[in-house]
């Protein structure tokens, strides 16, 4: 599994997320950061420190945010890696 990062993340940008990975999973697009899917390795330090709430294990992004799960896919792959 992974965790993806959803809509209340848009805009913000916060940086606690990137700082706690231990494995670099987080990249960075021009308006919200994103999780690789193939680096997550699960282990839930991310969505603990994130200050909006925007970030889920994959099986519990809510209904309206399941977009998101395939848009991180996707956009992890043409962003650069964030830094914390």
């Amino acid at each position: 599994m992974t965790h993806v990062v959803t809509k209340p993340c848009f805009g913000c940008k916060h940086r606690e997320c990137v700082q706690v990975c231990p494995c670099d999973s987080f990249h960075e697009g021009e308006q919200m950061l994103y999780i690789h899917p193939d680096k997550c390795i699960d282990c839930e330090a991310c969505a603990h420190a994130c200050p909006v709430g925007a970030i889920f294990a994959e099986e519990n992004v809510p209904d309206e945010w399941r977009p998101f799960v395939e848009l991180n896919a996707q956009m992890a792959d043409l962003t650069p890696e964030a830094s914390g």
